[in-house]
């Protein structure tokens, strides 16, 4: 079995074969799989690290990173967090290696993510914590929380 290879690249380092993919990819899972229609291609991929993880020549797990002051966060961020093989692990291991990169790249103590509440046992298990109660948020249920590096 192919090994795990992380990429990580910063918007004006992707070829457009790979932005594409990943766009393709967020379009898939969050306009239609999940039936909710909202601004995806928002701008802050520009000022977004963008990290995946392929097996082979397949996308099986993504995320971007935001630096803090961008989508309606005070500190650095995670977002756009999907698998294309659920049940696998890929998700947990992408968002370790977003939360490491976060402290990496961009001095991260804290990261701040807005959860779809049906994931919040999901971030609870690699160390966030609600921070708000649930709310509606481009048309699903979501709730606030927070990574902190000195108590993970």
């Amino acid at each position: 079995m192919e090994e795990l290879q992380l990429h990580v690249k910063r918007f004006y380092e992707l070829s457009l074969d790979e932005l594409y993919a990943l766009l393709r990819i967020r379009s898939e899972v969050f306009i239609v799989e999940q039936d909710c229609v909202y601004q995806d291609v928002d701008g802050d991929d520009k000022i977004a690290i963008h990290a995946w993880l392929t097996r082979g020549e397949k996308i099986v797990a993504m995320l971007r990173i935001l630096p803090a002051g961008y989508h309606k966060m005070d500190s650095v961020s995670l977002g756009r967090v999907i698998t294309t093989e659920r049940g696998k692990g890929y998700g947990e291991v992408m968002v370790r290696h977003g939360l490491r990169l976060a402290v990496e790249m961009l001095g991260a103590t804290c990261v701040k993510i807005q959860s779809q509440e049906q994931a919040k046992g999901f971030y609870a298990k690699v160390g966030f914590r609600p921070t708000s109660e649930p709310y509606m948020f481009e048309g699903l249920p979501h709730r606030d929380m927070i990574w902190e590096a000195n108590l993970a």
